[in-house]
This record gives structure tokens, sequence and C-alpha cells, in this order.
């Protein structure tokens, strides 16, 4: 079968064949989003390593269950600790695909998924929103920002500024009428995320989730503990199984509906090198490679 493989670390994945794959459910793959992790998977910098090369990328896909049935498939070490899904076929355990409704098609099910579910997540579940909440998004051009500030408006409010601006905390605070968000949806970290603490309103709820401004941000005392907030980490990866389904799927069913949109451009697998590299330099839309 044909596979995009990794065969040295920092360089984008190629085209080769390989041996059919065996030993669990086989799952015909029809997209492939691709991720940040992913490309940190594949550059050695993910903090638990990766596969032996050369190895198959793809920490997420979409594709048919030996059945039949259409499915979205995550987690379970795929493309972090074995071959991943950036292939014609796949392994994985018989019960992991979450099925899918046919109104939804394999490029959306495919953003709903590591990058969409985290922006919903961020507002849903991790902290939930409430209906009198001044949110901001910081990041909200990426995926998960987009669906982050998107699903905000379906449960409460959302506000965005320019981070350009040379005085962070007061356009934060001016941005959410004056009195700071309540919520904070936080992509970037770094000064960003502390100019938006800053600015926040007391009581406020921080769910951090990306670190794409810097890996550390300097936070006074008095801008948390004064202000009793709140900070809530949040990975994808460290969901219960059960609670990613239903929540995905809940996600799954605003996209349907037209209520979430994304901005998705997919790739044909002959140019997964070419979209591996755009992912590699921080692309905004949602990159999905498309075996069909």
């Amino acid at each position: 079968m044909r596979a995009a493989v990794i065969s040295e670390l920092g360089r984008p994945p190629e085209i080769t064949d390989r041996p059919e794959p065996s030993g669990e459910a086989i799952y015909e793959v029809s997209a492939v989003p691709l991720n940040p992790v992913d490309i940190n998977v594949g550059a050695g910098r993910y903090f638990a390593g990766h596969p032996e090369l050369p190895y198959i990328p793809g920490c997420e896909g979409v594709g048919r269950a030996p059945d039949g049935t259409r499915v979205y498939l995550f987690s379970d070490g795929l493309g972090l600790s074995r071959d991943g899904l950036l292939a014609e076929r796949g392994t994985a355990p018989a019960g992991l695909g979450i099925p899918l409704p046919a109104e939804v098609s394999d490029e959306v099910a495919a953003a709903c998924g590591i990058a969409g579910t985290a922006g919903w997540m961020a507002v849903a579940w991790r902290a939930p929103v409430r209906t009198d909440d001044r949110v901001l998004v910081l990041g909200a051009t990426s995926t998960v920002g987009l669906v982050a500030a998107q699903a905000a408006k379906l449960l409460g409010a959302d506000v965005t500024v320019n981070l350009e601006e040379d005085d962070l905390a007061a356009a934060f605070k001016e941005a959410a009428g004056g009195a700071g968000p309540t919520h904070i949806v936080d992509t970037l970290w770094g000064p960003p995320a502390a100019a938006a603490i800053q600015a926040a309103a007391p009581g406020y709820r921080v769910v951090q989730l990306g670190q794409s401004a810097a890996p550390e941000a300097t936070l006074t005392s008095a801008a948390i503990r004064g202000k009793m907030g709140e900070i809530y980490g949040y990975t994808d990866f460290a969901v219960a199984a059960n609670t990613f389904r239903e929540q995905y799927l809940r996600l799954v069913g605003h996209a349907a509906a037209g209520e979430i949109l994304f901005d998705i451009e997919t790739y044909p697998f002959e140019r997964v090198a070419e979209a591996w590299e755009r992912q590699a330099s921080g692309a905004n839309a949602k990159l999905v490679v498309s075996l069909t």
C-alpha cells in the first residue's frame, strides 16, 4: 500500500510502498488532518519522543471500519508512539472509531478532531462559558481559536483584539467593555497571555491550550490571587475517551448544522510533503490530506 513515511527527523514525509498492516482492525483511510503535534513529533521536538524510524505520521483521521462504518480515529498512540494514519490503510483497535453522521463531510469531520475539539472544549467543557461571560480568544485566527470564538457565541459572548497593539492589557480591557474579560481562551501563552490576565475581571477563568507565542509567561501574583483567578490546562490527549467522544460529536453536530464553520484547505495525497511544510510554517487554515 502507499504510505507517507518519515525516514529522517526534521524532513517532510515521502510517499512510498509499505507492507499491508495487520494485527488489529484495518481501516481504509480517506482524510487525515495535519496538526502542530504531527510536525513536532516528526522533527523530534515532542516531549514524549517519536515512533521508531521510519514511521507513518498522522495522529488522527477519517476512514472506514472493517464493517464499512465511516468513523473518526484518534488516540491509542497513533502517530505518537506507533504508525499513524497517513496511509491508504491503517490499524487501530476495533472499537476506537467514532461513527460519523452522513451529513458531515470527511474534511469537516477531520477538522472537528484535535484542533476543533480543543477549541470547543475550552468553552463548552473544561471551563464552560456562562451566558454573561465576556470571552477573549487569544489566537482567534487559528483553527482552535476560530472554533472557540464561534462556540463562545453559541454559549455566551466573544471578544477579540489586534495583538499588534502597543498596550495589550489596555486593549484587552477596552475590547471587553472596559471591565476586562471574564473568560480567556489562550492558544498563545507568553506576553499576550500575561497581558490578558492583567486586564481580566475579578474571578476570571483562563483555559490554556497552546504556546504559539512563547513556552513561558511572566505572571504577577496579584493578577492571580488578587482577582481570585483560575487557570485551567487543557490537552485533547489527556481527556477520557468517553468524554472526548461525547464532546467531539457535539461539535460535529454544530458543524453539520452550519453553526460552526472551518477554514479548510485540502491537499491530495500526492502533495503531502507540500502540506506538511505548509503546516510547519504555521498555517492558520486547517490542512487536510485527502486519500480518496
